[in-house]
């Protein structure tokens, strides 16, 4: 068995270009397919979040045209409200990796708001990486990175190549033209290596023990690769 730790925005709206907020959170399925599957597998999981606050799931992320669906929207608002580990995080500024096997970053605009510039995530990921332990982290969930900084103030991930939800993506759901930045341009800029697949298309990239994944529809794929990692 081994134990994963989610790190999860605490965060329930998205400041815009023009000072307006945007209602978000984490993107449920991007949280709860891997949550399915690493449980599945045997597997135990910690969430943690910024001050330890239940993390806000974003609405838009449980509508039936999110999810397929009637059925699946059903089955995934119930993981989210009923799971207890999405129920009891503990505070990021607590957390000590000793004992953990594995970080998993989930998306959704949240991260955007709080995890790129968090220095507990930023901890966190840096001393899993400099551990050498498998870190999952997808869509806009890659915003984490942004606070991995090292000493030195260069970014820990840099040079990696890495996925994440894409200015064409951005623009296709009509959010990039009101954001203060786009994700694929800021983590270029900190030195990582994009790679973009098709618009709202299953794509990870791996590159040691990184996995990233491009959007929602990669969440499943990126999990199916770290449980590989963790065997």
């Amino acid at each position: 068995m081994a134990r994963i730790l989610f790190v999860m925005t605490g965060a329930d709206r998205w400041t815009l270009a023009d000072g307006t907020t945007h209602a978000t959170g984490f993107w449920a399925d991007e949280a709860v397919v891997p949550y399915e599957a690493f449980l599945s597998a045997g597997h135990e999981i910690t969430v943690a979040t910024p001050g330890g606050v239940v993390p806000p799931v974003d609405p838009a992320s449980l509508a039936p045209q999110a999810n397929g669906g009637e059925e699946n929207a059903a089955a995934v608002r119930a993981v989210v409200e009923g799971a207890a580990e999405f129920r009891t995080p503990v505070a990021l500024t607590d957390v000590r990796l000793d004992g953990f096997d594995a970080v998993y970053v989930p998306g959704g605009h949240g991260p955007m708001e709080d995890l790129a510039v968090d220095a507990d995530s930023g901890r966190i990921l840096t001393r899993a990486l400099e551990a050498g332990l498998p870190v999952g982290v997808v869509c806009h969930g890659p915003a984490a990175l942004l606070a991995a900084v090292k000493d030195d103030g260069t970014n820990a991930f840099a040079g990696y190549r890495i996925t994440a939800f894409t200015n064409t993506e951005e623009r296709l759901a009509g959010s990039a033209d009101n954001a203060r930045w786009l994700l694929q341009d800021r983590l270029t800029e900190a030195g990582l290596k994009v790679e973009v697949g098709e618009p709202w298309a299953p794509h990870i990239v791996v590159d040691r023990g990184v996995v990233t994944g491009q959007n929602p529809a990669s969440a499943g794929p990126l999990a199916a690769e770290l449980l590989k990692k963790l065997s």
